[in-house]
């Protein structure tokens, strides 16, 4: 079972092993869809927020690449190709389940 700590330092386990939740701005995303408490979080808002209101033009891509690297650290089994089911793609943005 997946546990993330929002107490003290970000952290998370996975069946009691330590899921490694990367550089600061990846781990800032995270944060962010925890805040947001399942509900979807729009790109442009998470781009705002981690680039303090000057993402830069690559933004989008970067932010791909955090969230891509959010779910292979946060569902190690899924198969590749498969759909998400912890951190999900939901128009406009991505949300947390």
């Amino acid at each position: 079972m997946l546990r993330i700590r929002v107490l003290g330092s970000l952290g998370a386990d996975d069946e009691g092993r330590p899921v490694g939740l990367g550089a600061p701005r990846q781990r800032a995303v995270l944060a962010l869809l925890i805040a947001a408490r399942g509900t979807v979080v729009p790109v442009d808002r998470i781009a705002d927020a981690l680039w303090r209101g000057a993402p830069p033009n690559r933004a989008t891509v970067s932010l791909h690449t955090y969230v891509s690297h959010l779910r292979r650290s946060l569902e190690p089994g899924r198969p590749p190709r498969t759909p998400a089911t912890v951190l999900v793609t939901s128009p406009p943005g991505y949300a947390l389940r």
